[in-house]
């Protein structure tokens, strides 16, 4: 009966879970925010769950093991030479910014709740972190400019395993002893054994899936079973060893030479998702309410240190010399939510220093989630007010993204491109897509629905997709994918030559169809005929004295493409477009001048024509590996 109890908490802890993270999607807000509140009103509000009872001697390496996957798929991701390639603003913030966040926030806390020093220095360590699951919702919602989303968002990316393994060093510090020459002799065991376990372990690891002696189907299970038996090998060598180790893992294993640790990612990525969905309602469900409660002022103190204080003199420190505005640097300094990171570790080293009888390790826990839901909550819901304020919010999302790279996708890239809207072009061609961007085109290359294509597709400022690949399952896919992300109205589909208007069973489905881009009538064959017949991207303006109607009449072989309204607001012409174009909108089309004007087929090209646009379509079927 007790087995069957157990089983039904756990699994019922693992469906809250999974429904937070659904919540967190759905509502485009930080996820964390939903499973740290669950666990809190499962937990100390209706008695529901007690971790410690029910799991009993299971809690304690179970949050072990689970900080340790989610400490290596983080250093996993952290490469060098990126850091290098956000700007110098990105690099202060994670290396500068950090040690200024770490200090001011340990003198507060030092001063505020009397801590031992090392305790204050680690809290300050485990708040300094920020993180893409909590700055990605908070920017698809805010819609900053470039500068500012590209700084937070890298930030949060980037610093994320840097944090960890500062938080991971004062930890081992700690129970080193702190001071003395024996605490110091540990502490360089503790580093000499973590350096050499980690390097030794990701030479033999690379080295398996070098010479593939890892089957492919091994692989993912292997390096999980690997990383927790490294992690469970090292603290038997020397004590509390093996978080450092698994990090120094990871961060060896992201800048190996040709590792493939892509699929590694993606399965890394989905335990992460599961581990931390389950531990932090296990850990909130921990929290002791009374001690929450006997923090109370200066907690709040504490918090707008955190938010007021450190975060601005770092941002601003960071930002010495570059070009940020003024009103940008206002609108970095508040956005700072904390994290993951912040909340698995935490919890895990508050249970392990208990018996080290260091004052203010009990406020640990507490105040590590009053400074996480206390920014995550705060900063979400005044992100909007707060930039329309500083003005550094785009008035709509404009960006677009493209599925396809065949030559009428990218002569709509470029045309956007020179209107000077975002736009990404995401397929799996490598040679089309290396043609785009030498035109200066972003580009993604790979499946648009991948994992892969989650963590390096930028579409914060993104609100349009046009499916404009000769793959119709790819655009269907994608359709379906981004559908929430972007909305149904604003995704679209090109129509080719041998689609059919609706028809009764695509009636049925409406709900999974997209208008047709740039018009029913319109398709690829007309586009790429009208390219391959020297047509040009024409601008014009509609005004007073020039209706869209006289446009109409004027040009008789074009496609009107998009508009573009006063506000500078992007609108796509589409097969749901009415005919009230209004007074200051400019228009951009696909235009044939009377003067190169030759015979375009309605539906067909010439032959030669149909020659190439065949060549075209298998060149663009064809998958580079």
């Amino acid at each position: 009966m007790l087995t069957l109890d157990l089983a039904l908490i756990l699994s019922g802890i693992l469906a809250l879970g999974i429904g937070a993270q659904w919540l967190g999607w759905y509502l485009k807000q930080p996820s964390i925010l939903f499973l740290l509140l669950i666990g809190i009103i499962i937990g100390p509000i209706l008695g529901l769950f007690n971790p410690d009872e029910a799991l009993g001697d299971l809690l304690f390496p179970f949050i072990s093991l689970g900080v340790a996957v989610i400490l290596f798929e983080g250093s996993l991701t952290l490469e060098f030479h990126e850091v290098k390639s956000h700007g110098r603003v990105v690099q202060m913030l994670v290396s500068v910014g950090v040690l200024i966040t770490i200090i001011i926030v340990s003198v507060a806390a030092y001063f505020l709740f009397d801590m031992d020093p090392k305790i204050a220095i680690l809290f300050g360590a485990l708040v300094c972190v920020t993180g893409p699951t909590v700055i990605v919702p908070i920017l698809r919602s805010l819609r900053p400019n470039k500068n500012i989303s590209n700084i937070l968002r890298w930030e949060g990316i980037i610093i994320d395993p840097i944090g960890a393994i500062a938080v991971v060093l004062v930890y081992e510090y700690i129970i080193s002893g702190g001071s003395g020459d024996h605490a110091l002799l540990v502490f360089g065991k503790i580093l000499l054994v973590s350096i050499l376990i980690g390097l030794i372990g990701a030479y033999i690891l690379a080295q398996l899936f070098k010479r593939h002696l890892i089957p492919e189907y091994l692989r993912n299970v292997f390096a999980l079973a690997y990383v927790l038996l490294l992690f469970s090998i090292s603290n038997h060598i020397e004590h509390e060893s093996g978080l450092l180790t698994v990090t120094i893992l990871g961060v060896a294993l992201a800048n190996w030479p040709k590792f493939e640790k892509e699929d590694l990612l993606d399965f890394k990525e989905s335990l992460s998702l599961l581990l931390i969905s389950v531990l932090f309602i296990v850990l909130a469900a921990r929290l002791n309410l009374d001690s929450l409660m006997s923090i109370g002022i200066p907690s709040l103190i504490l918090l707008a240190v955190v938010m007021f204080v450190a975060r601005p003199i770092s941002v601003w420190t960071s930002s010495i010399g570059s070009r940020l505005k003024f009103n940008e640097k206002l609108m970095i300094s508040w956005i700072g939510p904390r994290g993951i990171v912040a909340a698995a570790i935490s919890s895990l080293f508050a249970i392990k220093l208990a018996e080290y009888n260091l004052a203010g390790t009990e406020y640990l826990v507490p105040l590590v989630f009053v400074v996480i839901i206390g920014t995550v909550l705060i900063q979400s819901l005044t992100a909007k007010p707060i930039g329309n304020l500083l003005k550094v919010r785009e008035t709509s999302d404009n960006g677009v993204l493209i599925i396809g790279s065949n030559p009428v996708a990218l002569k709509v890239a470029q045309s956007l491109k020179d209107s000077g809207f975002d736009v990404i072009m995401a397929h799996n061609n490598y040679t089309n897509i290396s043609r785009a961007r030498m035109e200066g085109i972003k580009t993604y290359f790979g499946n648009p629905v991948s994992d892969h294509a989650d963590r390096h597709l930028d579409l914060v400022g993104f609100g349009h997709l046009f499916a404009m690949s000769m793959d119709r399952e790819l655009n269907t896919l994608c359709e379906i994918n981004y559908r929430h992300a972007f909305g149904k109205k604003n995704i679209y589909r090109l129509r080719y030559n041998d689609d059919k208007f609706k028809n009764e069973r695509q009636d049925r489905n409406e709900y999974w169809q997209s208008p047709w881009l740039f018009g029913e009538s319109i398709n690829y064959g007309k586009l790429a005929s009208m390219i391959a017949n020297n047509a040009k991207i024409k601008i014009t303006n509609i005004t007073d004295n020039y209706s869209y109607e006289q446009y109409r009449a004027d040009n008789k072989n074009y496609v009107a493409l998009y508009m573009i309204d006063k506000s500078g607001s992007l609108k796509i012409f589409c097969s749901e477009t009415g005919e009230n174009i209004p007074r200051g909108t400019k228009i951009i089309s696909l235009v044939i001048e009377p003067e190169d004007k030759k015979k375009v087929p309605n539906e067909k090209p010439s032959k030669t024509g149909q020659k190439k646009l065949k060549a075209l379509a298998e060149k663009e079927k064809k998958i580079d590996d």
